[in-house]
């Protein structure tokens, strides 16, 4: 379970909501998974083994 405060809803509603077309659950997922790729937690190793490359 996720708690956001409103404008935060308020922006994935207006922003996201026809581009992501999912429930919320899957809009937060992919927000969360677009954020740790782009962070290098995704590769093997984690963010360490990103910086080290």
């Amino acid at each position: 379970m996720v708690a956001l405060p409103d404008e935060v809803w308020d922006i994935i509603d207006r922003d996201l909501g026809d581009t992501m077309r999912h429930e919320y659950s899957g809009t937060i997922r992919t927000i969360v998974l677009a954020w740790l790729s782009d962070n290098g937690y995704l590769v093997k190793g984690g963010k360490q083994h990103a910086k080290e490359k």
